[in-house]
């Protein structure tokens, strides 16, 4: 235990009763560290309140060996969540604790460094021990040295796609401003996230730093490239807030307020992205049917010159990458009875062990699935019709039949179409039927879909049907489909609504908009454009969307992630905003028009 004659305090804070110190602490959002309880009732809602804390916040001088921090409590607590009691700077092993009656004591394994300040956050980590309420946290200050550092930071972290905040991210200063630093050693400040994504270090040097925040997988404050996602600020960043207890940004919030956490004032906004894992080679192989398997790369863009199976010729495979070229699957187009274990050879480029791409030929082994196996000693006569069919899935939206027509995803890879055959047709509301033109087109990314478009401009109050006969298509099996139709016609809700917008400032660069639900995690329409041009969204229901914007530099669709040693940030995204807000509030019955200006979007 820490006596207090020992330390020297610094000449602003004078030594006092710690009730004395901690008074204006218990003041509600008074200060960094606010418990004051609300009132009871017959059920005990009360937070846990800090009565005492030893060193005294803003001791310096305090020793730098195997230090012990005690907080005193008005009744029995527990740590629910360890890992949030957060030491800044961390040191190689996260801060350790035991429980003495009502005091929770923090001691750490290894030394602490000299001249230097130090903050024990432990938002989040205490409970009471009867009803589980939260204490609302505290952070303490202290310093190894003769002086308290004085400057702090604030920000937010989110993610490079829906722009939502990430909880949880580890925030990180660095003075070493070599990007190897992220990779070698510990930060010299840090922080975590809260569920607004919102950062606040505190207690800082006035100096420079890189800035970086991760996803810190197994919380030892260091960057691992193959499974942790980052985020990094591109210039130097030098502090100029100066810390004061009794700013909004260090105060202690309820995550619900949403008012006062949005009030927060936000200094650096960073976007997290996962990098391109540094290391190629294969990490996972499936055989999904006697036919069909998958491989799956680590890194993307993998290297594959050459795929042979022993026993099956070469031209009798069907090879297709997934967009981010990390996962390759495999069709056997042979009708003969393949055996339980296909031996299959690929040579592609593989990370060597002093990390260099070198061509190598791995042998891969694709054993059937026993469910699979069993399954094909099955009786001919017990047979299901669907399992001897050509499997197709035609599918179309009522919504979005003009723009996208319809879509069919065989199961298989086919050796025998009949698109030609296909017969698409149209009904009147006078039920006069008449025989419409179509085009096909085989989907670039995946070589088992297709999609049908309608050459005639579709009408409302019109029903169209769009049949594949009977045995027109055959698949790498040997199976023929069964007849199938499809009907749509376009909405008839005079409930719905259609968004228009009048789209500028393009300049010749790709953009992707897309209409997405409210969570963000759902794509409903989408449109690639470059050049300056109005879109109409129709028949959009009354509800809440996002409408989202991404300059896709490339073209090819997606979101391309970022890279830190090449300092080049994920491609930029950007949401539709109005006063401010990025949800939009579609009415019914509403033709909604907005201009999207891409410039003052994107400045």
């Amino acid at each position: 235990m820490f006596r207090h004659t020992k330390f020297r305090l610094p000449f602003w804070s004078p030594l006092l009763p710690v009730a004395a110190v901690l008074g204006y602490a218990m003041l509600a959002h008074g200060c960094a560290n606010t418990t004051t309880p609300p009132s009871g009732g017959p059920k005990d809602t009360i937070p846990p309140v800090l009565r005492k804390v030893e060193p005294l916040p803003g001791t310096v001088g305090v020793p730098t060996r195997k230090p012990r921090l005690e907080f005193t409590f008005d009744e029995y607590v527990k740590v629910k969540d360890p890992k949030s009691i957060f030491l800044s700077p961390p040191l190689e092993k996260a801060p350790r604790f035991r429980m003495r009656g009502k005091t929770l004591v923090v001691y750490f394994e290894s030394d602490l460094d000299s001249l230097t300040t130090y903050s024990l956050d432990l938002t989040g980590a205490v409970v009471d021990n009867n009803e589980g309420n939260p204490f609302p946290g505290y952070t303490l200050v202290f310093s190894t040295g003769d002086q308290i550092d004085s400057m702090m930071v604030t920000g937010i972290i989110q993610d490079c796609q829906t722009l939502k905040p990430v909880k949880g991210a580890t925030v990180m200063l660095y003075k070493d401003q070599a990007d190897s630093a992220l990779f070698l050693h510990r930060p010299n400040a840090a922080a975590k996230t809260d569920d607004w994504g919102y950062f606040s270090i505190r207690n800082i040097q006035d100096t420079v730093y890189r800035v970086y925040a991760i996803l810190d997988a197994n919380s030892n404050n260091l960057y691992e490239t193959d499974n942790e996602r980052i985020a990094f600020l591109d210039t130097l960043f030098r502090p100029t807030m100066v810390v004061r207890d009794s700013l909004p940004e260090l105060m202690k919030y309820d995550m619900k307020d949403t008012a006062a956490c949005l009030a927060r004032r936000t200094e650096l906004e960073m976007n997290m992205f996962r990098e391109k894992p540094s290391k190629q080679l294969i990490v996972k192989k499936e055989r999904v049917g006697w036919r069909t398997a998958y491989i799956t790369f680590m890194a993307p863009n993998a290297e594959v010159d050459s795929i042979w199976i022993r026993g099956i010729r070469p031209d009798r495979l069907i090879t297709q990458f997934n967009p981010q070229r990390d996962s390759l699957e495999i069709w056997v187009n042979d009708p003969r009875r393949m055996p339980d274990t296909l031996k299959m050879f690929v040579k592609y480029k593989k990370t060597d062990t002093l990390g260099v791409l070198q061509p190598t030929v791995e042998e891969v082994k694709l054993v059937i699935d026993k469910k699979l196996k069993a399954e094909a000693k099955t009786p001919r006569r017990n047979l299901k019709h669907e399992d001897t069919l050509c499997v197709l899935k035609p599918e179309v939206s009522p919504e979005t039949v003009e723009q996208y027509g319809f879509t069919v995803e065989f199961q298989y890879p086919l050796v025998a179409d009949g698109f030609d055959s296909l017969v698409f047709r149209s009904v009147n509301p006078r039920q006069k039927e008449t025989i419409g033109r179509y085009r096909v087109t085989r989907d670039s990314l995946n070589l088992r879909r297709y999609t049908i478009m309608p050459e005639e401009k579709l009408q409302e109050g019109y029903e169209y049907f769009l049949k594949f006969p009977h045995r027109k298509f055959q698949d790498i099996n040997g199976f023929w489909n069964d007849s199938t139709e499809v009907k749509v016609s376009l909405p008839k809700d005079e409930n719905l609504s259609t968004l228009i917008l009048h789209v500028s400032g393009a300049g010749g660069h790709r953009y992707l908009v897309d209409l997405l639900n409210e969570k963000r995690d759902k794509v409903l329409r989408s449109f690639q454009i470059r050049s300056d041009q109005t879109l109409t969204f129709p028949y959009v229901k009354a509800g809440k969307y996002s409408i989202r914007v991404t300059e896709d530099l490339n073209g090819n669709g997606i979101v391309d992630t970022g890279n830190l040693l090449e300092r080049r940030q994920p491609e930029k995204v950007r949401f539709f905003k109005i006063d401010d807000a990025s949800v939009i509030d579609i009415p019914q019955r509403t033709e909604w028009e907005q201009d999207l200006d891409l410039v003052e979007l994107f400045k």
